[in-house]
């Protein structure tokens, strides 16, 4: 009773303000489903990142250290260039007979390995012995006649010589004669025989003369006929020499299709021969060859030895692109013109001679260093 008077003494204001109060002090239980605890205070991100201090130092030095990775990297894959388009090269042989006969034996198998000059194949050579041996024979009978001639050059010379003499003699007799019949002390017929003796003597120097020029102009033309005797004669020693053929330099046989018992004609292809000189074709982007010169580096890897690199350099590029040389050589003086980086073949030696089996054709990769 007391209570309820002492509140109705109370304002208004103070009234709400303590009704407002005990409904704040008391939670509203029918609002709040029960089990559910109150929600959690959110963190800023400055918040989170200061209690993951360490993972985020330790990303930001796993990026520093990808980054300088990446870095030095680019700074050392800048030095070089390298292509997949490289092949080992070299100037295949065509073995062919140069001259038609049987072949009466192949000493050399398939794939060896066979030093320069080593016989390949060998042809019958009695027909090309009988050529020599006849072309030797016209050349000795030539010698022989232009000997002969020269003899005879001597002879006519001699004849001549003594028909100078006869015809000097007479001069002397026929002048003295005259001289003689004029003053008295000879007869005319004298004077006169000794003139006439006197023309023969001269015919008999004329005749002389004449032979020994004839005889002299025989020489030449025995010496054409000889000249020709001997050509014949190194045709045929040519041509027996061509019935065993050999290796132009050291390599490999292959593709041997030469066999004892056959017959070979002329140009005929016998074998195909691999020199042991190999180099590498590399088809570079022309974008790759701004900095690329002769006589750099190169370290060539081989598809057939992955485990092994060989030392090389630069050893020329070619004055245009591979397509400028093809067959039908792109034309782009066109309505329609797609540009497309070309390839430039490189040529690439080895420092030391590989000790390895190579043939034209296996892939290289090479990787020049160009700064």
């Amino acid at each position: 009773m007391d209570q309820r008077v002492d509140n109705e003494r109370r304002p208004d204001s103070e009234w709400r303000q303590d009704s407002e109060r005990r409904q704040n002090a008391v939670p509203d239980r029918a609002s709040e489903p029960a089990g559910r605890a109150p929600p959690k205070k959110q963190m800023s991100w400055r918040e989170t990142l200061r209690q993951r201090r360490s993972l985020v130092i330790a990303i930001a030095i796993g990026a520093a250290f990808v980054l300088l990775l990446l870095v030095l990297w680019w700074l050392h894959a800048r030095q070089y260039e390298s292509t997949d388009d490289a092949f080992i090269d070299t100037r295949t042989v065509q073995i062919s007979a140069q001259v038609a006969a049987a072949i009466v034996d192949v000493p050399v198998t398939d794939n060896q390995l066979v030093d320069a000059g080593a016989e390949l194949v060998r042809l019958d050579d009695r027909d090309y012995i009988a050529q020599r041996d006849q072309a030797q024979a016209s050349v000795n009978n030539l010698t022989a006649q232009i000997a002969e001639q020269q003899a005879k050059i001597e002879q006519a010379d001699k004849q001549v010589a003594q028909a100078h003499g006869v015809l000097t003699f007479a001069q002397q007799e026929s002048e003295r004669y005259q001289g003689l019949a004029q003053k008295g002390a000879a007869t005319t017929e004298q004077a006169q025989q000794y003139s006439s003796n006197l023309l023969q003597s001269e015919a008999s120097f004329a005749a002389a003369q004449a032979n020994a020029a004839a005889i002299a102009k025989e020489v030449p033309v025995l010496e054409a006929q000889l000249k020709t005797s001997q050509a014949q004669l190194e045709q045929a020693a040519a041509n027996l020499s061509r019935t065993i053929v050999t290796a132009p330099v050291s390599g490999r046989v292959t593709k041997l299709t030469a066999a004892k018992g056959g017959y070979a004609g002329v140009g005929q292809a016998l074998m195909m021969f691999v020199p042991r000189d190999v180099w590498v074709t590399a088809n570079f982007k022309e974008t790759q060859l701004d900095l690329m010169r002769p006589g750099q580096p190169v370290t060539i890897e081989l598809d057939a030895f992955p485990d092994r690199t060989f030392q090389g350099h630069v050893d020329s590029i070619q004055s245009g692109s591979g397509t400028a040389f093809s067959l039908l050589p792109a034309e782009n003086a066109t309505g329609n013109y797609v540009k497309i980086v070309q390839r430039v073949p490189v040529k690439i030696v080895f420092d030391q001679p590989p000790d390895v089996l190579l043939g034209p054709g296996m892939s290289v990769v090479p990787t020049v260093k160009v700064r």
